[in-house]
């Protein structure tokens, strides 16, 4: 599995490659004919740096450089790493002997590249630091545990804050002194509550007490809450379990879906934001004056109708739907009936053909939904549901979706009795367990063409 941290090292070397030879182009205009595109040019000037930055990579990994410690100790880590550059471009530069090398391009092209390179990593600390602060694109963490390797943790949560992690506390039976221990394991899943946790890290032995385990699990689960492993022996970890990891830590991921890999998030997001450009590109822009115009003349109120739901990580956002109802103080807490004499003659029109639901291709593109998941509900039926349904949470470990796997199997509408809803959830856990990138496709293709995805549209 690819993780966060394993691609954000990927990242991070693709930057320092750029860097490099864009400073190497930025100051080759400094020097007449532009030397650099000379054929000797080439070998002395782009050539040289590149396979010094790579053996300056073997000597100082990556891995050891980003993501340990805060911003002070990075730059000395930086500065460190471009002397060993600079040391080994020499050494080339003196075994290589090059014609006509100019010692002074190699001075200005390398402080340029450590400038650029201290202020690109510095202006990105501060960035994410000050969002975290604000609460964007981040989970509250907390880490139950109080010993070397949770301290580690939290220290690797603070100082990365591109990894996303708003460490809020720790969780630990331990007699402590600390402000930031927030209470005792048996009194997780209140902790969680009261702090809107989205991510729970546990310090476990690999010979500690299996029920303690099951137990973290089962409540996490009954909270849609991620969850990771961290064990006591690191190297006594095998291969074959579903392995994360943070900095040195090896973390175990009891609730593994397919959608934690990197590699799919990565291709489900790109197909999400070309699909939903396209269509709001394509189609939105001539349809929406039209049904904004019917929708206007049906009844009075705005075109769209905003209602809060939950998200992923059971993080609320502004749901869009063009308005299909007349303007009324029970849209919030009571759903559409068949013959609901809220619903506005054109609505009846929107909801039968699922067009009231387009706009949400918007919510799609802001990075809140994704064109294929689970049906967002409103937040009282996340209240009311979670307290009925086992693992009824486990829906929000992914971004709702437009349409959905329950819906193109004729589980939508009013869910006026409770096996209604379980069937939803049920598809939407194999839909969660079993996705692909085909199964997507396969759920738009039942969408337009399959009948039984209008059952129940009302």
């Amino acid at each position: 599995m690819i993780t966060r941290p394993s691609l954000l090292l990927l990242v991070y070397l693709i930057i320092d490659i750029l860097i490099l030879n864009f400073s190497i182009f930025l100051v080759a205009p400094l020097y007449s004919n532009n030397i650099i595109w000379k054929f000797d040019g080439i070998i002395n000037y782009i050539l040289i740096p590149n396979i010094a930055w790579f053996l300056s990579l073997i000597i100082f990994p990556k891995r050891n450089l980003y993501l340990r410690d805060g911003i002070y100790n990075r730059v000395k880590r930086i500065t460190v790493r471009i002397s060993i550059f600079i040391l080994i471009a020499i050494l080339l530069i003196f075994l290589l002997k090059p014609v006509d090398f100019k010692r002074t391009f190699f001075l200005q092209f390398t402080l340029v590249y450590y400038i650029l390179k201290l202020s690109f990593y510095i202006f990105l600390y501060i960035y994410l630091k000050s969002t975290r602060i604000k609460g964007f694109h981040t989970n509250r963490a907390i880490i139950v545990g109080l010993n070397e390797r949770c301290t580690y943790l939290r220290q690797m949560l603070d100082n990365n804050p591109i990894l996303g992690y708003n460490f809020i506390g720790f969780v630990s039976s331990k007699v402590t002194n600390q402000t930031e221990v927030l209470g005792s394991p048996k009194n997780l899943k209140e902790i969680i509550e009261k702090h809107q946790i989205q991510m729970v890290f546990v310090s476990l032995s690999l010979i500690g007490n299996p029920k303690r385990s099951d137990e973290f699990l089962r409540i996490c689960n009954e909270m849609g809450i991620r969850l990771r492993f961290i064990q006591e022996n690191q190297r006594w970890i095998k291969s074959n379990l579903n392995l994360e990891s943070i900095g040195n830590l090896n973390l175990i991921n009891p609730q593994e879906i397919p959608l934690d890999d990197l590699n799919a998030r990565f291709i489900k997001r790109t197909f999400d934001v070309l699909f939903s450009f396209t269509f709001l590109l394509l189609v939105f822009t001539w349809l929406f004056p039209i049904l904004a115009i019917l929708i206007k003349i049906s009844s009075r109120g705005p075109v769209f109708f905003v209602q809060k739901r939950t998200g992923i990580n059971n993080k609320s956002f502004n749901c869009l739907k063009f308005r299909s109802m007349q303007v009324n103080e029970r849209a919030n807490i009571q759903q559409a009936k068949y013959d609901d004499d809220r619903i506005t003659c054109i609505g009846k029109i929107l909801r039968s053909s699922n067009i009231d639901e387009l706009p949400q291709f918007i919510n799609v593109l802001l990075g809140q939904m994704s064109v294929v998941g689970p049906r967002p509900h409103m937040i009282k039926h996340t209240i009311e549901y979670s307290k009925l349904i086992d693992h009824y949470k486990i829906r929000h470990y992914v971004k709702p979706g437009v349409t959905g796997w329950a819906q193109v199997n004729g589980f939508r509408g009013e869910t006026d009795e409770l096996w209604k809803m379980e069937k939803r959830v049920e598809y939407d856990m194999i839909y969660i367990e079993n996705w692909s990138i085909w199964f997507d496709l396969k759920i738009i293709f039942l969408t337009v063409f399959d009948k039984k995805t209008y059952n129940n549209a009302y």
